[in-house]
C-alpha cells in the first residue's frame, strides 16, 4: 500500500481501538468521578474493586487480539489490494468499537446509587483519553512506520492497562482543570467579598456539620436572608459553584459547609469563604483511610478556627474530648455548646419517635421551651450550637424558638418517612461514622414493634475499620431485633460483633445487594414495625 493508504489504515485501526477503550472505560471514569478525581482514592477503589475494574479490560484486550489476528491473516495474501485492506480494516475497527460498547453496556446494568454525570470536567477527561487512545497511537504508528502488527499488540496491551490510562488522561487534563478552578475560585471569592455586610459562616467537623448547617440556616432565616450550601456541597469546587450561581446582593448570611479528606483542604475553603464565624461540630474517626491519624484530622478541622480573624467568633460543640481541648486552647472570641460547662445547654429533655422536647438555656440568661420533629439527642446538641450563633447574631428567644419549631427532617439523616401501611421507615443513609451510628441505634430502640436495621457497615475508617464495625455489631445486638447486612465480606466484623453478644443467628440475614435486603425486609416486617436504613455505600464500595 502507498503512504496515504497506510496512514488511513492506521487511523481506521486507531479510531476503532480507541473508541472501544473509551466506551469500555465508563466504569473506571465513574470511579474517578466518585473519588473527586483524586488519584489516591481512585487507585484505592480500583484495588478494592479489582475484579470489576480489571476483568473488562482483560476481556477487551483479548477481543482486540483475536480481531486483529483475524484481520492480519485475512489481509496478508492481498498485499497490493488497497480497497480490500481498507474495507477489512474498517470492519475490524467496527468490531473493536462494538466490543467496547458491549462491555460498557454490561457494566451499566447494575443500578448506580450516584449516577455518572457527563460534566464539563468529564468531557475534558474523555478528550484527553481520546488523545491517548486514538490520535497518539495512530500518529506514532504512521510517523515511526510501525508494523500494523505492533499497532494491534499496542491496542491489546493498552486495553489491559486501561485503569492507568484513565489516570494518565486525568494527569494530562490537570493543568486545564487547575486553570479553570483558579478562575472560578477567584471569581467566587470576589463575588463573596463584594458585599462587606455579608456575614460569612464556615462549618466543619467529622460529623454533624450538614445537620448543623441546615438547622442554623432555618433559625437564622427568621431574621436574615440566608444562603447555605445545599445537600453535601462541601468541596472547594462545590462551594465555588454555589457562590457563583446562587449568591445575590440581597443575601445577608452565607453558610458554607467545609468537608475534607486531606490536610489543607479546610484551609483552601477558608481562602475562598473568609469566614468571620467558625463552627466545629466534632473530631472523630472519619476518612481515616486518607488522613491516617486522628491527629491529622484534628489539625485539619482546626484550620477553620485558625482562619478566623482576631475579632471573629469560634463556636464549639463540647464532646469532653478533642473538641473541648481545642476550645480550651483557642484565644479568639469563642462559645461552647453542649452542657452546663458552656454557654448553652438543654434541660428537661424528652426524646420519642415523634421528636424531641427540651428547654434551651443560655449562660447569659434566658430559657426557651423547644419542640422539634428531629430525632435523637445528638440533634438537640446540633440545635444548641446553631442557637448560640443565632443568639450572638441578634435573634430573639422567640425567633430562635420559632426557627426550631419549623425545622424539617433532614434528608437521609434520621429522616422518618411516612408509609400508608403503618410501617415506620427511618432513612439514615448518609450517616457513616461510629458516633452517628451509635446515636441512630438509640433512636431506633425508641420505636415500638419489631426493630429492623439494614446496613452495609461503615467505611473509610482506616486500619481500625474492622474494629469499629465489630463494635457496631455488638451495639446492634442490644438495640435491634433483626439485622439485614449488605455485603458478606465487608460485614463480617459486624457479624462477629452480633454473635459475640449472643444475637440469634436466625435474625441475622446477609445479602449481596440493597435490592435483596429490601426483599428480605418486605418478607418479615409488619404494620407497627420499624426498619432503619443505616448507611448506603457508594458504588465504588459495593460488593454486588
Amino acid at each position: 500500500m502507498g503512504t496515504l493508504e497506510n496512514f488511513i489504515t492506521y487511523c481506521i485501526q486507531g479510531l476503532g481501538m480507541g473508541a472501544g477503550m473509551i466506551l469500555a472505560a465508563r466504569r473506571l471514569t465513574h470511579y474517578f468521578q466518585l473519588e473527586s478525581y483524586q488519584y489516591h482514592g481512585y487507585f484505592q477503589t480500583v484495588g478494592r474493586q479489582i475484579k470489576r475494574a480489571v476483568d473488562p479490560c482483560l476481556l477487551l484486550g483479548l477481543c482486540y487480539l483475536a480481531v486483529f489476528s483475524a484481520w492480519a491473516l485475512l489481509t496478508a495474501p492481498a498485499k497490493g489490494e488497497t480497497a480490500f485492506h481498507l474495507a477489512t480494516a474498517a470492519v475490524a475497527a467496527g468490531l473493536y468499537a462494538l466490543a467496547g460498547a458491549l462491555i460498557r453496556r454490561r457494566g451499566m446494568k447494575q443500578k448506580e446509587k450516584k449516577p455518572f454525570a457527563l460534566t464539563a470536567r468529564m468531557k475534558r477527561l474523555y478528550g484527553a483519553l481520546a488523545f491517548l487512545l486514538i490520535l497518539l497511537p495512530a500518529l506514532a504508528g504512521f510517523l515511526t512506520r510501525w508494523d500494523l502488527i505492533v499497532l494491534g499488540l499496542y491496542g491489546a496491551l493498552a486495553a489491559c492497562f486501561l485503569p492507568f490510562l484513565v489516570a494518565l488522561a486525568g494527569l494530562i487534563a490537570l493543568p486545564i482543570e487547575k486553570l479553570i478552578f483558579y478562575l472560578y475560585f477567584h471569581d467566587a471569592e470576589k463575588k463573596l467579598l463584594a458585599n462587606d455586610r455579608l456575614i460569612r459562616i464556615g462549618i466543619t467537623g467529622s460529623y454533624g456539620k450538614t445537620s448543623t448547617k441546615f438547622i442554623l440556616a432555618e433559625i437564622l432565616s427568621q431574621k436574615y436572608n440566608v444562603l447555605a450550601t445545599p445537600a453535601s456541597f462541601n468541596t472547594p469546587m462545590g462551594v465555588t459553584r454555589i457562590i457563583r450561581e446562587r449568591l445575590t446582593p440581597a443575601h445577608q448570611v452565607f453558610i458554607g459547609e467545609m468537608g475534607a479528606r486531606h490536610v489543607g483542604e479546610i484551609k483552601e475553603l477558608c481562602r475562598l469563604v473568609h469566614p468571620t464565624i467558625g463552627i466545629l461540630t466534632a473530631v472523630g474517626p472519619q476518612h481515616l483511610d486518607t488522613f491516617k491519624t486522628i491527629e491529622r484530622i484534628e489539625k485539619t478541622k482546626y484550620e477553620l478556627i485558625d482562619a478566623l480573624p482576631d475579632d471573629g467568633l469560634a463556636v464549639f460543640l463540647n464532646d469532653d474530648g478533642i473538641v473541648k481541648k481545642l476550645y480550651d486552647q483557642t484565644e479568639k472570641p469563642k462559645l461552647l455548646a453542649g452542657d452546663e460547662q458552656g454557654d448553652a445547654w438543654a434541660e428537661d429533655v424528652t426524646v420519642s419517635p415523634a421528636g424531641c422536647h427540651f428547654t434551651l438555656r443560655f449562660r447569659d440568661g434566658g430559657s426557651i421551651p423547644c419542640d422539634t420533629v428531629l430525632l435523637g439527642e445528638h440533634n438537640i446538641r446540633n440545635i444548641l450550637t446553631a442557637s448560640l450563633v443565632a443568639k450572638r447574631l441578634g435573634l430573639t428567644n422567640q425567633q430562635i424558638a420559632r426557627g426550631i419549631g419549623q425545622l424539617k427532617p433532614i434528608e437521609h439523616r434520621l429522616q422518618l418517612l411516612k408509609t400508608p401501611n403503618g410501617i415506620g421507615v427511618i432513612d439514615d443513609a448518609f450517616n457513616t461514622n461510629p458516633r452517628s451510628s451509635q446515636e441512630a441505634l438509640k433512636v431506633l430502640s425508641s420505636f415500638p414493634g419489631k426493630r429492623v436495621i439494614v446496613t452495609p457497615g461503615m467505611v473509610e475508617l482506616g486500619a481500625d475499620e474492622d474494629q469499629y464495625n465489630e463494635a457496631f455489631g455488638q451495639a446492634m445486638a442490644e438495640y435491634v431485633d433483626v439485622a439485614v447486612l449488605v455485603g458478606k465480606k465487608h460485614t463480617a466484623p459486624i457479624q462477629r460483633g452480633l454473635m459475640a453478644r449472643g444475637f440469634p443467628p436466625e435474625n441475622m440475614h446477609v445479602v449481596s445487594s440493597l435490592e435483596e435486603a429490601v426483599a428480605v425486609v418486605n418478607g418479615i416486617i409488619r404494620p407497627g414495625d420499624t426498619v432503619m436504613y443505616e448507611n448506603d455505600l457508594p458504588d465504588h464500595y459495593s460488593e454486588s
